[in-house]
C-alpha cells in the first residue's frame, strides 16, 4: 500500500486480512479479532474474509481524520 494514491473515499478493491494488517501495521490475527469492534464491514467471498479498500479508508478517516 505504500505509495498508492487513493481517489476520494478509496476504491472498491477487495483486500485480504493480511493486506489490511500490513497497511495498518498490526497482525493479521488482530484484524480478524477486532474488525467488528472497529466497525469494519467485511465482505464474505465464500468462506473467505475480505474488506473493501474504501471501508478501510473510511475507518481511518473516522478514527484519525
Amino acid at each position: 500500500m505504500v505509495g498508492v494514491i487513493l481517489a476520494q473515499g478509496g476504491s472498491y478493491r477487495l483486500l485480504t486480512p493480511a493486506e489490511v494488517a500490513d497497511w495498518l501495521k498490526v497482525s493479521e490475527l488482530t484484524i480478524k479479532n477486532k474488525y467488528r469492534v472497529w466497525g469494519l464491514r467485511p465482505q464474505k467471498v465464500g468462506r473467505l474474509l475480505r474488506f473493501r479498500e474504501r471501508d478501510v479508508v473510511a475507518y481511518l478517516e473516522r478514527k484519525y481524520g
